[in-house]
């Protein structure tokens, strides 16, 4: 039987976010903290007295300090290798935890070895009866590597009426508050450091997921999401990163022979998004499509010796959705994710 310091570790990685820290903090602290659950900040250099504003107001907890940013994966992968823990939870700053949120997700954990990762529900902060963008009731993708949550179709979010209440597989858990199991984090080398922000969750367990492990969704468990904090939906970076991080992501995972013809349809489908960011005088939002495509190129031996370390196969695809979210969204009317079966 495997020795752990603690059972569980929630990890919540901090960059110059003093204001938000003193906001949500608390509620991870009052319902998260005991014998068997540490919580712990790791601070990505901060400039705005985060540190020393968390030494006095929550001595409690521990901190982690780096000396510079090394962003989302690289900072949870220098922190995660401190920790000895079983489970991590992976938790961002500005998420407002609830009363046994805790409880239900670990309890499936440990009655299940096949499950490796988890997440709880995620509604909006702002708006408490609403799905929040990022990951809602759970994560999938569709054939062409566009993500979606159960809740959330590309921008369109649904309210909360109870209608995804049930544990389900998923495809992808958020990033935003993730439950994985420590060991095999190590194991599958955690976050990949080139992804740097966005969709390296994904990423992560897509690469789980071709080993034959599952993913599932808790709903029991809830958690409101503010979202947005680190790069808002308008900046021409988050533009370049989830461009590029999307073609690193199926040129990692994708199956032998789906590789060449879904990357081909990717870099057309990028091609019509940025006619239209051409049409629409988003010349930031074209520039740094270009960007992320030259970036792409210039990495693809990268992450073909990368892809070439894994295990990928076919695999556990049942959450893959074999069709464009795209199409459905616009020309079938899927606007939710029930509507998605038929």
């Amino acid at each position: 039987m495997k020795e752990y310091t603690i059972k569980t570790a929630i990890v919540i990685l901090n960059w110059n976010g003093k204001k938000i820290l003193e906001q949500f903090l608390p509620s991870v602290i009052k319902y998260s903290k005991n014998d068997d659950t540490e919580v712990i900040v790791a601070d990505n250099g901060s400039t705005d007295y985060s540190v020393s504003f968390l030494k006095e107001k929550f001595p409690e907890i521990e901190l982690i300090l780096f000396d510079k940013n090394y962003g989302f994966t690289g900072g949870y992968n220098k922190a995660l290798q401190q920790i000895n823990a079983e489970y991590f939870v992976l938790l961002n700053s500005d998420v407002e935890v609830t009363k046994n949120w805790l409880n239900p997700i670990i309890n499936i954990l440990d009655a299940d070895k096949t499950i490796v990762a988890a997440m709880p529900k995620i509604l909006a902060y702002n708006n408490k009866n609403q799905f929040e963008y990022a990951g809602a009731s759970g994560g999938f993708i569709d054939k062409f590597g566009y993500p979606f949550c159960r809740g959330r179709i590309l921008d369109k979010i649904e309210e909360d009426r109870g209608q995804y209440n049930d544990v389900k597989d998923i495809f992808w858990a958020s990033g935003a508050a993730m439950f994985v199991r420590a060991d095999l984090y190590k194991h599958f080398g955690g976050l990949d450091d080139d992804f740097f922000a966005h969709m390296e969750e994904i990423d992560l367990c897509w690469r789980m997921k071709n080993a034959g492990y599952r993913i599932v969704v808790v709903p029991e468990s809830v958690v409101y999401h503010v979202g947005g904090g680190t790069l808002p939906n308008n900046n021409p970076q988050k533009v370049f990163l989830n461009h590029r991080n999307n073609l690193f992501l199926l040129l990692k995972n994708l199956p032998k022979q789906k590789l060449i013809p879904l990357i081909f349809s990717r870099l057309i489908l990028d091609g019509l998004s940025g006619i239209l960011y051409l049409v629409s005088l988003k010349f930031g939002f074209f520039f740094a499509l270009i960007k992320a495509h030259f970036n792409f190129y210039g990495n693809i031996s990268k992450m073909i010796k990368k892809r070439n370390t894994q295990n990928v196969s076919e695999g556990n695809q049942n959450e893959i959705y074999q069709k464009s979210i795209v199409f459905s969204y616009f020309l079938r009317k899927k606007d939710t994710f029930d509507k998605l079966k038929s």
